[in-house]
């Protein structure tokens, strides 16, 4: 699906129109999701702001604003996939800099928040990552943050101004399965019981059963499926997940709901990670198509997939952008 045909399914006037009561406002980027970042200033009928970003002898990083930001709203677009430590200090460096060139207000648009899954204590001695990771963004002088699929929606509670959390799969996924495949045919398949409430809201929109896979997790980033609890019999079953990473389990569900009986298996996450064999691993799959977002940039190799189907949230991000900057609701964009 095109950046085109995602836009006509909001069916709405902000892009075409540059109120925004008045307040200037910029759109800057780091290394780390530039074809987005221009996606989206197009949607915004602007351009990136000028910056000069590299790296010191040493390792450090250099980073220099081009022009001037004084008294504006500054948007920061950054992913902070992999090299993931380094994609964060960019983004900290970029708002201490803008803030220090009296930036009116700096907004942090992330659209793969790093650190994420690890957002509470699942041991005695282990830290709370996500925590950490919002009180450096708080640090750095951002007010606001907009960001795709936390994978625990607790985490906004990590920060004491606003966030604005979008999703992937009711306003981009959701409309393009729907004009592919009848409700009759389709059934939602969650990976795991933590996935079930947004799995439940996939099928409810698609008007479809719902079936959940048995997981055990062993240790990070392994685990099994055991069991199918539901019917996919003849269906066209599709796995909604916010994050692929090696795909070992998404596979494996993949496998399990085929023997089962599923005439196709689609799987559809968010957030395309694809770390270690995850390639090699989906290469080798019984998913009769991927659907993913760009909120993070692929790898060459990743591209090479043949069934791979990457759906822009360029629209979407750009349209919460100007939203905000037209004190109009992001809210009523997300229902």
């Amino acid at each position: 699906m095109t950046a085109a045909e995602i836009t006509s399914i909001f069916n709405l006037d902000f892009m075409n129109n540059n109120s925004t009561n008045g307040r200037k406002f910029k759109l800057f980027c780091g290394s780390a999701s530039p074809g987005l970042s221009e996606s989206i200033a197009a949607k915004c009928n602007t351009q990136l702001g000028k910056t000069f970003l590299g790296r010191f002898s040493d390792g450090e990083i250099q980073f220099e604003l081009l022009e001037s930001v004084r008294g504006s709203d500054v948007y920061l677009i950054q992913s902070t996939h992999n090299p993931c430590n380094d994609n964060i200090m960019e983004l900290l460096i970029m708002a201490d800099t803008m803030k220090r060139a009296s930036a009116r207000s700096i907004c942090a648009v992330i659209p793969y928040y790093g650190y994420g899954r690890q957002d509470r204590k699942t041991a005695p001695r282990t830290p709370i990552s996500a925590r950490l990771i919002a009180d450096l963004i708080a640090t750095a002088g951002f007010d606001r943050v907009i960001t795709v699929d936390l994978h625990a929606g607790q985490i906004q509670g990590f920060f004491n101004f606003p966030l604005d959390h979008l999703f992937f799969g009711t306003p981009v996924a959701i409309p393009y399965i729907g004009k592919k495949y009848s409700s009759d045919d389709l059934v939602v398949v969650s990976p795991d019981a933590g996935g079930t409430e947004r799995a439940r809201i996939m099928a409810k929109m698609l008007k479809c059963p719902l079936a959940i896979v048995d997981k055990r997790r062993s240790a990070p980033n392994k685990a099994e499926a055991h069991n199918l609890i539901g019917d996919v019999d003849g269906k066209v079953a599709v796995i909604f997940d916010d994050i692929v990473d090696t795909a070992g389990t998404l596979c494996q569900s993949g496998k399990l709901i085929k023997e089962e009986g599923a005439s196709k298996v689609i799987a559809c996450a968010t957030h395309p990670v694809f770390s270690g064999p995850a390639i090699e691993r989906l290469s080798g799959s019984d998913f009769h198509e991927i659907i993913v977002s760009d909120t993070i940039s692929l790898k060459d190799e990743a591209k090479k997939l043949k069934n791979l189907t990457v759906l822009s949230m360029s629209s979407l991000i750009g349209e919460t952008i100007m939203r905000i900057q037209s004190d109009v609701s992001v809210s009523e964009l997300i229902d």
